[in-house]
């Protein structure tokens, strides 16, 4: 492995990724910048992945797992310092979606997958609490989606074109993250 088995996710690996995008001339319309964007949020989503494969593969024990996911949210979900307004708006577009990744990472290491329900099913409920102004529970549900995503049930992409833009379809967007990172847990290139 070319790296020690402890490090996951590093806050310079993080901060390599918001010094690309302050770099970067960013157009959310054009495809490269959503693309950088994108490749920021699944890389995050790959680490987290891999610490729930090593857990899964008894080489974590749950609090070392549950730690780990709890570093790499402690340097992701960290103010930013962008000076450029649009671009602080982008990253916390990113932020915002990771957060279902880390709580549904850390509800899967210490409950397991949820036992009743469907993806589809919890994403629906999500929809229908954000829409009663419940967000805790919107984000409740989707947390559970993301248990049964980790487990391997399907993000089902028909319903999430059809979400309202707000939280439930930026936490959507993460759990698509993870759902990708699920499949393929290749290490996205920081320079590519």
């Amino acid at each position: 492995m070319s790296e020690p088995e402890e490090t996951f996710y590093t806050a310079d690996r993080w901060q390599n990724w918001l010094d690309r995008v302050a770099e970067e001339d960013l157009d959310p319309e054009n495809e490269d910048s959503a693309r950088l964007l994108l490749n920021l949020q699944d890389d995050t989503a790959i680490a987290v992945v891999k610490i729930l494969a090593a857990y899964d593969d008894d080489q974590l024990s749950e609090d070392e797992a549950t730690d780990e996911i709890a570093d790499i949210r402690d340097i992701v979900l960290a103010d930013v310092d962008i000076a450029d307004e649009e671009k602080a708006m982008l990253i916390d577009g990113v932020q915002t979606s990771l957060v279902c990744v880390f709580y549904a990472a850390e509800e899967y290491v210490v409950g397991g997958p949820a036992d009743e329900g469907t993806v589809a099913e919890y994403v629906e409920a999500a929809a229908a609490a954000e829409a009663e102004e419940d967000v805790d529970a919107a984000l409740g549900y989707l947390v559970q989606a993301g248990t049964r995503i980790i487990d391997g049930d399907e993000l089902p992409m028909d319903l999430v074109e059809d979400l309202e833009y707000g939280f439930v379809s930026e936490w959507v967007n993460g759990l698509d993250s993870l759902q990708s990172a699920m499949a393929d847990p290749e290490v996205v290139e920081e320079d590519g």
